[in-house]
């Protein structure tokens, strides 16, 4: 034991210093004086986004949200000028276009003229007679006018009276169609998509029937309903328009109404008489305005342009390859877009909200800059917070 303490501790403690002595040393002389290994430097490389134009079909479906609204009361106007003689219906009966409401008694006067009289004056003979004019009394006749319905409805008012004096164009009353119209705002970029004719509308009425279909939907300018408060000036409908439509960048979600910028026009759906609907329920609207099938197509975020002509930009180089290292695109790995990209001008077709059929100017298989040079960034939709896309 007194051997253990004396000798073999010390030794192994001199042991333990030792090898500590030789890592310090060899740390700081040895391992010190190797370079450190080089920083790599950035491995990604900037590009500009390009497309290829491709093959597909594009349908032109806009769907609006609308309103179920009653149709506005027909005026009743006297068609002569008089007094009234009889009353046929009172408020609140069912009438039919035709149908007598009232009547008017019309007074015409005769023409004055005279009659021949034969009776004896003071200055001729007894017994002998001298012919005479005097003034005849005129006597009025009168003709009776009945005041049609010019509607089918209900009668909801009839503010004339028996015996009063009524004019020509006088309002009398008015009756209520019973009828209902969907009818829906559109946007700047949906007018433009609607331009080539709505041809039919599917409605759909929150909380009501089925489905139903609207031959004849009728766009109307937003100027016209404001200042004649009805139809206005149509701009589209069941009859022949102009079959050219527009491209442009939808609002995000395709387009749906309200997300465009302000109101421009408005449709209009008539609703069959079969259906049940009530004034005040919600609707939407969907209107097929043409379909392309098997066309040269874009995103509308590479074209720049509104009706029948456009812009894109052609890329340098093809889409860059994602196997290629660093993003390098198919020619000497040179990144797409690298050169000043060339401008060319392209006929435009229908679009879809998202594509646009590309009638000519460009081939299949030709690539043009994703996003315009220089336009605003567009936010992503599915990621809020993501920095936005643009030139």
């Amino acid at each position: 034991m007194r051997i253990f303490r004396r000798v073999i501790m010390p030794v192994a403690w001199l042991g333990v210093f030792a090898v500590i002595a030789v890592a310090l040393v060899k740390i700081a002389f040895v391992d010190g004086l190797d370079s450190e290994p080089a920083l790599a430097g950035p491995a990604a490389s900037v590009s500009t986004p390009a497309i290829q134009a491709t093959r597909a079909t594009v349908t032109n479906r806009v769907e609006i949200d609308a309103t179920v609204q009653g149709d506005a009361d027909e005026q009743i106007r006297s068609t002569v000028a008089g007094t009234v003689n009889y009353l046929f219906l009172q408020p609140g009966a069912a009438v039919r276009n035709g149908d007598p409401l009232f009547q008017v008694k019309t007074e015409i006067q005769p023409e004055s003229g005279t009659t021949t009289s034969n009776a004896p004056t003071g200055d001729a003979p007894e017994g002998a007679g001298q012919e005479s004019r005097t003034p005849a009394v005129p006597q009025p006749t009168y003709t009776y006018t009945n005041v049609l319905a010019e509607s089918s409805g209900t009668l909801k008012t009839l503010t004339v009276l028996l015996d009063q004096q009524i004019s020509v164009g006088e309002v009398s009353g008015s009756v209520d169609p019973g009828t209902f119209t969907v009818s829906g705002t559109v946007d700047a970029a949906q007018q433009y998509r609607l331009l080539a004719k709505p041809g039919s509308a599917e409605i759909n009425v929150t909380g009501g029937p089925g489905p139903f279909t609207c031959s004849e939907p009728v766009l109307t300018s937003a100027t016209s309903t404001e200042e004649s408060g009805s139809a206005g000036a149509s701009v589209g409908g069941g009859g022949v328009g102009r079959s050219v439509p527009a491209a442009m960048v939808p609002a995000p979600g395709g387009g749906s109404a309200g997300g465009g910028g302000p109101a421009t026009g408005k449709l209009s759906c008539p609703v069959p008489a079969d259906v049940s609907v009530f004034a005040g329920l919600g609707a939407s609207m969907t209107v097929t305005a043409g379909e392309s099938a098997n066309v040269i197509t874009l995103p509308l975020t590479a074209v720049q342009g509104t009706v029948t002509e456009g812009i894109v930009f052609l890329a340098s180089d093809p889409a860059p390859d994602p196997s290629a290292p660093n993003g390098a695109g198919g020619s000497e790995g040179n990144p797409p877009g690298a050169a000043d990209p060339e401008k060319r001008t392209v006929q435009l077709g229908l679009n879809d909200g998202t594509v646009v059929e590309i009638v000519s100017g460009l081939d299949e298989g030709d690539y043009v800059l994703e996003f315009i040079p220089g336009a605003p960034g567009q936010p992503d939709i599915n990621n809020p917070g993501a920095y936005p896309m643009g030139g």
